[in-house]
């Protein structure tokens, strides 16, 4: 028999994904209402698909709760360098919650932490008879890979994904899931406006990681590193500790995962009705498609 497997889905992954995928042609999708739908409907796609192709037992999904987390408190920059969400985004964040409520899967999200961090705690946290699956197009998670958690990586278009466990990882990075913290603390990251040490990028941070495993074994060694090496570093030792807290994905949050409500069986009136009040159309085709492989 099959282990029960949980797919965490990172939300603002899917939903900023489908978003800004129709919002460039201005296709924002308006109901009667006056509210736009365009991320929420590629959302529902996104995690039809995604349930569709892997068929876990359970499904939760994790939430980013506003952008004060204690990564802003560590450091006031982190992330300064992303515009306030667009103005047809803004009313979809609570929409998009509601529809996910309708299919009877929980929203999960904490004040002060990122969805990271929620997807983080549960995925360690559930025993050692399931298996985890997380849902994102942030490359971030890959750190949470174990022998019982495989990360989905959405690629472009619906239903393209590239999956990533322990061995997949190293053929393509060349280190493993548990150095990618010490690998984000040496090079940083642009697209969290975090540093790290400056001049030191993805090649070179790799090749140190491969000769002494971790930020500490580099450290111990630096009179091992070439001069320009051991000079970045140690110019800029603070920014690199720094910069290893905010890219570890803290997985001792205080939130609580029901795995009993996070069984994935869905009231398809519940939800075709949802669908009809806030006028999405054409994914009622998807909800039926998913019922006929259930009963098959």
């Amino acid at each position: 028999m099959n282990k029960p497997t949980l797919m965490l889905v990172d939300g603002m992954a899917l939903l900023f994904r489908a978003f800004y995928a129709t919002a460039v042609t201005g296709q924002f999708m308006i109901n009667s209402k006056g509210i736009p739908t365009n991320g929420v409907q590629g959302f529902v796609k996104h995690m039809l698909t995604a349930i569709s192709n892997f068929k876990p037992s359970h499904v939760a999904i994790c939430w980013d709760m506003g952008s004060k987390t204690f990564r802003t408190d560590l450091f006031p920059d982190y992330k300064a360098n992303r515009g306030e969400a667009p103005v047809e985004l803004i009313p979809q964040f609570d929409l998009v919650k509601d529809i996910v409520e309708a299919f009877d899967i929980p929203n999960i999200g904490l004040a002060g932490y990122e969805a990271d961090d929620c997807i983080g705690t549960i995925a360690k946290r559930v025993g050692d008879d399931m298996q985890v699956s997380i849902l994102t197009g942030d490359k971030d998670i890959l750190q949470l890979i174990d022998d019982r958690i495989s990360v989905i990586l959405l690629q472009k278009g619906y239903g393209n994904y590239m999956v990533h466990n322990r061995e997949t990882l190293y053929t393509e990075k060349g280190i493993w899931p548990e150095q990618m913290i010490d690998l984000k603390a040496l090079m940083g990251d642009p697209s969290d406006n975090y540093p790290g040490v400056r001049g030191i990028g993805e090649k070179t941070a790799v090749k140190l990681l491969q000769q002494f495993s971790n930020v500490e074994g580099i450290l111990d060694n630096l009179h091992l590193l070439t001069k320009s090496q051991r000079a970045k570093i140690e110019q800029d030792l603070e920014m690199l500790h720094l910069s290893r807290q905010l890219a570890e994905i803290k997985c001792d949050v205080e939130i609580d995962c029901d795995l009993s409500a996070a069984m994935y069986e869905i009231n398809r009136e519940k939800i075709l009705n949802k669908f009809q009040e806030v006028e999405f159309r054409g994914l009622h085709k998807l909800i039926s498609v998913q019922n006929q492989k259930e009963l098959a």
